[in-house]
């Protein structure tokens, strides 16, 4: 039975969103002075990410908390309410799900052409919903140019980009073409308060960070180019002036970044600047930092929705006739969002029935897909604490990708003069909770492995790459990975958080293959977007291969994915060289890894951990999931705590003392790791005994930006 808009306003403010049925103070036409009110009502989804169900593909279970079906019902109820409306979408819908992956398999595939008159079931939704305009997001181009290019061609709206350009080469801005529509004007018929249509001219402009250049560098290197969000929307605006629009809507997959403004560094997050340096804008709406916001900016709403369709994000605007103008009451905007379910999952509207069935023949194909079974695990695999030790998600996906490498350049001539360069392998814990909330992270039962499990170990749709790198190079590579962690002060005694929660988890990368610590009493040494911040500080130390000290000039291989190695900011990969770029998704190695190796022992080898702290009393702590109590090891350092914010659950971590068998380190690793390849013993530090899965922190999610990215695909993610 569908829940009523009385009982939906109810339950949405018990949980402390703006009632949804508050609209703009308005006034009738005045017959004197000519004047007219127009109320907008302006609807915005964001960071989808083919969560077109409520259905958690991983899982594979109902998960009423996700899904555009839901969020589809929100948009019909705040339509019927107001007289004028508008929907947009922000970006990153195209990817972040098995079903996306599935279609793209789908589309892609040479050997059996999809029917031409296909449609992707995102744009299907879409153009069901009646989208008026749509931006594109990061993840748009992780599955490359060609794809994204087809995909959109079935959309009955603009799409819409306003900062990517046609690579030219001749290096003059003023001739750039862009590579998408800037821009699109919508001649929306309204009516005002007395019931006279009127038109409006709404313009729409939408960024996407300047960082896919990186992030997607072997899709779009050569072909477009990313130019500065803020700089470029000054173009836009001018443009759409000249062509008479009466407001301006911003569609910036961007979050909130409040530091100063530079355009030189074509800041990820510039909506904040976007909004307040930026004449001529009216409203902002946001994405890509999953985060939930409503606010004001130097007058202007912005609206950021959170993810995965969680809420639908909602202006209302007041527009007033005057002299022949439409003009903005900037007092009377108001943002808001409606969420899909409450805080325990229990779903707030029911799903529109119309688009379920639009797309569930690929759903259910997908279920089927995740289903297929490609091997064994001799133990559960979870993430729930791969934050504060070695993890079993994490080396799964090292050893699959060590294990390709090798074999490639054992039996291909062409790699024989890398022969005897030792393979380290790099990854990251993608599902480790944060901005996605208390219940992201990976957890898999021991028993058959299928494609679920391995899309659900490792999120996008990255390939791999190899780099060769020294020995200093893999040393400043760590150092960066190192910013996950709050430097820790051995004196306190009150709670400190272990985990910074600004650092974006997919940047925290293991180097398996190395042995060493990371001395949180240290400061970090670089900051999140890899800027050295405390250039003579040293986290990683105790640095081995073999037993024996890296030394500066050695030679290395490393396993990873484009995103990493094609990146030219992550300190220690940046002076790398790529020696091979794999045509093989990630994934499908981790598939052929699995196939090779039928049973799966998911131990995490234990390469890495804390350097012990010397302090009487220590209280470090780090938040993961409430579901995380039942991988405790009884004599592990790991401990619960008790419940934290935002449903997530605090434990501590002993990272003071060593286990009985350790043995003493006898002094500290040299500060400047050594310049020969002299040996000194295998790194003495036994790592924790807990539970070696895995967690992050958020003590409090972010509200605002959190900056937890993006894929890399993302990597963004976002």
């Amino acid at each position: 039975m569908k829940k009523s808009k009385k009982m939906l306003a109810g339950a949405t403010l018990a949980i402390g969103v703006i009632a949804p049925q508050v609209l703009p103070t308005t006034a009738h036409a005045d017959e004197n002075t000519g004047e007219s009110t127009v109320n907008l009502r302006i609807l915005e989804t964001s960071d989808i990410h083919v969560n077109l169900m409520n259905y958690d593909y991983y899982q594979t279970k109902t998960d009423n908390k996700v899904g555009l079906v839901q969020t589809a019902t929100l948009v019909n109820e705040a339509r019927e309410e107001a007289k004028n409306s508008v929907l947009f979408d922000d970006g990153d819908a195209l990817q972040g799900t098995p079903l996306g992956d599935y279609v793209a398999n789908k589309i892609k595939d040479p050997e059996k052409p999809v029917d031409p008159s296909y449609t992707h079931p995102l744009y299907r939704v879409m153009n069901l919903m009646k989208y008026d305009v749509i931006s594109l997001g990061n993840h748009e181009f992780n599955y490359g140019l060609d794809y994204l290019n087809k995909v959109i061609e079935k959309t009955k709206f603009p799409v819409i980009n306003s900062n990517v350009y046609k690579v030219d080469h001749d290096d003059k801005e003023e001739n750039d073409e862009n590579y998408f529509k800037p821009y699109h004007i919508l001649k929306k018929e309204v009516v005002d308060e007395a019931g006279q249509k009127q038109i409006v001219k709404i313009g729409v402009m939408g960024f996407v960070p300047p960082q896919i250049m990186n992030w997607d560098k072997a899709n779009l290197e050569g072909k477009v180019k990313a130019k500065d969000i803020v700089a470029t929307a000054k173009i836009m605006v001018k443009k759409m002036q000249d062509e008479g629009v009466d407001i301006i809507i911003a569609l910036a997959h961007s979050g909130v970044d409040k530091s100063e403004y530079k355009e030189a560094n074509k800041m990820e997050n510039a909506s904040y600047h976007l909004a307040t340096k930026v004449p001529g804008v009216d409203a902002v709406l946001m994405g890509h930092s999953h985060t939930e916001v409503t606010d004001i900016f130097n007058g202007v709403p912005v609206v950021m929705p959170g993810v995965f369709g969680s809420n639908l994000g909602i202006i209302d605007m007041q527009l007033k006739k005057v002299n022949g103008k439409w003009e903005v009451q900037k007092d009377q905007s108001k943002p808001q969002l409606r969420p899909i379910a409450n805080s325990k999952g229990t779903p707030l509207v029911e799903s529109d029935q119309n688009l379920v069935n639009e797309i569930k023949d690929d759903h259910e194909a997908t279920i089927k897909y995740v289903n297929t079974a490609v091997g064994q695990t001799t133990a559960p695999i979870n993430s729930y604490f791969s934050l504060v030790q070695d993890d079993p998600s994490v080396q799964l996906v090292t050893n699959a990708q060590k294990w390709y490498v090798e074999k490639l350049f054992a039996e291909n001539g062409q790699y024989s003069k890398y022969k005897g360069i030792p393979v380290l392998s790099a990854g990251a814990p993608f599902k480790a909770g944060g901005r996605n909330g208390a219940t992201y992270y990976t957890d898999i039962p021991a028993g058959t492995l299928a494609i679920k499990n391995v899309a659900d170990l490792y999120v996008y749709p990255n390939t791999l790459y190899a780099v060769k790198v020294s020995g200093a190079q893999v040393k400043e590579w760590l150092e960066m990975s190192a910013g996950q962690f709050n430097q820790i002060d051995s004196k306190k005694t009150e709670e400190q958080p272990l985990v910074n929660i600004g650092y974006p988890t997919y940047n925290f990368d293991v180097l398996d293959g190395l042995k060493y610590e990371i001395d949180v009493t240290q400061p970090a040494k670089y900051d999140k977007d890899g800027k050295v911040v405390n250039e003579n500080t040293n986290r990683i130390v105790n640095m081995t291969y073999e037993g024996k000290p890296v030394a500066d000039n050695q030679e290395f291989i490393v396993a990873t994915n484009n995103y990493r190695g094609s990146s030219q900011t992550f300190p220690g990969v940046s002076k790398g060289e790529v020696v091979y770029q794999s045509q093989d998704e990630t994934r499908q190695i981790i598939v052929k890894y699995m196939q090779e190796t039928p049973v799966i022992d998911p131990a995490a080898d234990q390469n890495w951990t804390f350097k012990p702290i010397v302090a009487d009393k220590l209280n470090t702590t780090f938040d993961s999931s409430p579901n995380a109590q039942k991988h405790i090891k009884k004599d592990g350092k790991i401990s619960y705590v008790g419940p934290s914010e935002n449903e997530f659950a605090k434990y501590a971590i002993d990272i003071t003392k060593k286990s009985d068998g350790d043995k003493e380190t006898g002094g500290e690793n040299p500060t400047t790791p050594p310049t020969d390849n002299g040996g000194n013993g295998e790194n003495p530090t036994t790592p924790p005994t807990g539970d070696g899965n895995n967690g992050e922190n958020p003590t409090t999610p972010p509200t605002g930006d959190g900056n937890n990215g993006e894929n890399p695909t993302t990597p963004p993610t976002g």
